[in-house]
């Protein structure tokens, strides 16, 4: 089981991110370009980006819309942050956005199980990103992939651990009806694809879930995995293991293969493998004032057992990771701050 060590954890100490930053090569202006800006992880590197001086230009559907206000907020942005209006299936838009970068962070993807709405942006768009930075002839490009597009394999054995090597099985996300993991897998073949017909400088980061603080004012997907857990939505929690990371930890991972030339290929993110028991667990020791589900979904099952997985990659890199617990603490602390969620959840009665 999972180990609390201290009831009542600090906020991650956020200076070690900077200081990280600080000891990386000094960005001198470089000018990159950050595709789905105002998203949960984008948002995240964007703000690191402009912290380490780096001029950044941003894609948005909308530069007025105020939910980008967060983005013109963060320290640097009046001086170094361009908002460019772009859409994924248009490429011209794309080019204008990235003519003139050095590098390029792929990260807007649709978060869906509807196939229509997820394959056409998630495969055309990374295939025109692809093409917008060999035209631009952009230094590297880090795409956002994700664990889905890794370790979906029902013929992988308990024994084989995870690591970039392995890809999730086509058909089988298929026949599950998995199109958020269906589609990551043909994203990121098409992004490999295009990346060795154009002379691309390709590296791809496969975060578990994500979770952590949000700068942006909407709650997105995987945020919402953790608040339904709190509002009293869900009764009950799934038999199912997950691989869980904090954005702040993905965001600098990025930079870090931007900035490392000897980086290549995959890099598997993830800080912890765990049951969905323990992640109500450490809520529950955390927040008990709220109504945490206490019984599975499914007991007739014997309990998923986690898969083994390698980070050994970003481990060479020097990666250290927040721990789980201390991001779930940072998680339900920023979702209380910003309004999602009541600092003292209602009473009612059975």
């Amino acid at each position: 089981m999972y180990k609390l060590q201290n009831p009542q954890p600090t906020s991650h100490n956020y200076s070690q991110l900077t200081n990280h930053l600080s000891i990386m090569s000094p960005a001198t202006n470089q000018v990159v370009c950050v595709t789905g800006a105002a998203g949960f992880i984008a948002s995240w590197i964007v703000k690191l980006l402009l912290e380490k001086g780096y001029v950044v230009r941003g894609t948005v559907r909308n530069p007025d819309d105020s939910k980008n206000n967060h983005l013109r907020e963060l320290e640097g942005a009046k001086e170094r942050l361009t908002l460019y209006k772009a859409d994924l299936l248009d490429l011209e838009s794309l080019c204008e956005a990235i003519n003139g970068c050095e590098g390029v962070f792929h990260t807007a993807s649709p978060v869906t199980d509807d196939p229509e709405q997820m394959m056409e942006p998630a495969v055309m768009g990374t295939r025109n990103v692809m093409v917008a930075a060999a035209e631009a002839k952009v230094r590297r490009v880090v795409f956002t992939s994700s664990v889905g597009a890794v370790y979906m394999d029902p013929n992988r054995s308990p024994d084989v651990v995870v690591d970039e090597s392995c890809w999730s099985d086509l058909q089988f996300c298929k026949n599950t009806k998995n199109w958020y993991c269906y589609g990551k897998v043909v994203a990121e073949q098409a992004a490999w694809d295009e990346a060795k017909a154009r002379g691309v400088d390709l590296v791809v980061v496969n975060p578990g879930l994500v979770i952590g603080p949000l700068l942006q004012p909407t709650v997105n997907a995987s945020i919402i995995h953790i608040l339904k857990y709190l509002t009293g939505s869900a009764k009950t929690y799934a038999n199912a293991v997950q691989a869980y990371v904090d954005v702040r930890d993905v965001a600098l991972t990025h930079i870090i293969l931007f900035e490392t030339p000897s980086t290549f290929g995959r890099y598997l993110c993830a800080e912890s493998m765990l049951h969905r028991g323990e992640v109500v667990e450490i809520l529950a020791k955390y927040f008990p004032e709220y109504p945490i589900p206490t019984k599975c979904k499914d007991e007739t099952k014997p309990r998923a057992r986690p898969y083994k997985y390698s980070i050994q990659k970003l481990k060479d890199l020097g990666v250290k990771f927040i721990p789980i617990k201390e991001s779930l603490y940072d998680t339900v602390k920023n979702l209380q701050e910003n309004g999602h969620l009541p600092m003292q959840p209602t009473q009612t009665g059975d």
